[in-house]
């Protein structure tokens, strides 16, 4: 299948329920071509303002009819499936994932709505007697306004939308400029589905999200992206006292135990390290490996990103698409570049691959170590360091010695053994023979540097609302 040759039509912000004319706009670069294949609104200030009172406005009404908002919800799941060709070719386009990884996360996107709407917000009663009777309830906050980042910008707008919404309150929705379109698109189909105003879609750089962050109307702000902008969100949320919940970076690590399945582990080692071509913040960043099994494994991990195929997303078989942005590749290939200058050894990868996308090549490499910036920084890319140990312990403290502290991993053949160890991991998510297994109905966020709070669940949909104690004499 080849890329669409057609430029999109002009795409349009959502205020109210309506589309929203642009008053300038922003080029969005395809990064498999290097190229501006789009226009994207620049949202002005006024724009914005507007965004805030309409959401505010719908707030009064959206708030009292818990099940009309569980069934806006399973509606606005039904119109993304049947928009998902039409949003996963945005993705495509715009992120540069496979089509296939494109339509996974459209029908994902779906599939969280439908979770939302359907978790309980339970009335807790902790004292019912003749004195009188006294019950937590769960109240919504008002106006959300929510950052998300380039990765996965339909799913981890959901992640947000539906919770929020489910709780009673209304969002004004900001995409990453780097791929804007298809949550343009979402918030143009989701138009007429949920009522004026519950759901704004806004769109444009850096200084939009510090004016939805410092915007008198909203009382909650969910971020997802770095940590010095995560750290600015916070900053900017303490002085309205506004709640915040902020899932940042990673610098995830996984430990292979000497009795770990070789095979197994290599293909779910891979995937974990590289899927969306490792532009994922809970991906596999760093890998220590018992002595025992080091040499196997990383020929096995060889084997594996030499053989896979990375271009266009929109090519039949392609199974990695680019780095997203020039921005994010330059950070790639300086880390590549650092890490061969201190001495790494590249066992696959380690280049370019087109002058004019943004492609790197699956890169596996050895003998680095704590203190060479592969290691301690997120890469946030296609590549993976691998490390070994001699023992558990000592992996487990070298995992740990990070300020970050998103996810890890531990294999074993007995998986009683790796649970133990995972234990000891300071993270907000341990998997055991398995990475990147993110689910609806578990918590997910980070210890450390790697966020506050959490989304997903009824956790997620918690952090979405404040107590009120209702005492009844």
């Amino acid at each position: 299948m080849a890329e669409p040759a057609t430029r999109p039509q002009p795409f349009s912000m959502t205020l109210d329920g309506a589309p929203e004319p642009a008053v300038a706009t922003f080029g969005v670069i395809n990064p498999a071509c290097g190229t501006v294949f789009a226009d994207a609104p620049e949202c002005t200030r006024a724009q914005l303002d507007a965004a805030m009172e309409s959401a505010e406005s719908a707030f009064a009404n959206w708030r009292r009819d818990e099940e009309a908002r569980r069934q806006a919800l399973h509606s606005a799941a039904d119109v993304v499936r049947d928009e998902a060709d039409t949003l996963a070719s945005l993705l495509t386009r715009e992120q540069g994932k496979p089509l296939a990884r494109a339509k996974e996360e459209v029908y994902g996107t779906a599939a969280w709505l439908d979770y939302s709407a359907g978790i309980e917000l339970a009335v807790e009663v902790v004292e019912d007697s003749d004195a009188g009777r006294i019950e937590v309830r769960r109240r919504p906050l008002g106006v959300v306004a929510a950052i998300t980042p380039w990765n996965y910008p339909l799913l981890l707008a959901v992640w947000k939308i539906g919770p929020a919404l489910l709780a009673g309150n209304t969002v004004v929705l900001k995409p990453s400029p780097h791929t804007p379109l298809a949550t343009l698109k979402l918030g143009e189909v989701l138009r007429g589905v949920l009522p004026d105003g519950v759901l704004n879609v806004v769109c444009g750089g850096d200084q939009l999200g510090a004016w939805m962050t410092h915007h008198e109307i909203p009382r909650k702000i969910s971020f997802t992206g770095s940590v010095a902008t995560g750290k600015k969100v916070a900053a900017a949320a303490a002085i309205d006292l506004k709640r915040a919940t902020l899932e940042l970076g990673g610098n995830d690590p996984a430990i292979v135990l000497a009795d770990a399945d070789l095979e197994s582990a290599a293909e779910g080692l891979f995937w974990g390290a590289f899927q969306n071509s490792g532009q994922v913040c809970s991906a596999i960043k760093r890998l220590y490996v018992h002595e025992d099994l080091a040499e196997a494994l990383l020929a096995s991990l060889a084997r594996r990103a030499s053989a896979v195929k990375m271009g266009d997303g929109f090519e039949d078989g392609v199974e990695l698409g680019p780095v997203n942005n020039r921005c994010q590749l330059e950070r790639v290939v300086e880390l590549v570049e650092d890490a061969r200058d201190r001495g790494a050894i590249l066992h696959a990868g380690g280049h370019r691959t087109d002058e004019e996308g943004y492609f790197f090549e699956p890169t596996l490499m050895s003998e680095v170590a704590e203190g060479v910036r592969i290691v301690d920084e997120e890469q946030f890319g296609p590549v993976l360091p691998v490390m070994t140990f001699t023992e558990i312990d000592e992996a487990v403290a070298r995992a740990n010695d990070t300020t970050l502290g998103l996810s890890a991993s531990v294999w074993s053949a007995d998986a009683e053994r790796g649970a133990d160890v995972a234990a000891e991991l300071e993270c907000g998510t341990a998997w055991v023979n398995q990475h990147l297994s993110i689910v609806p109905n578990a918590p997910f966020g980070g210890a450390k540097w790697s966020g506050i709070r959490v989304e997903n669940g009824r956790w997620g949909v918690e952090g979405f609302t404040q107590l009120q104690t209702l005492h009844v004499r």
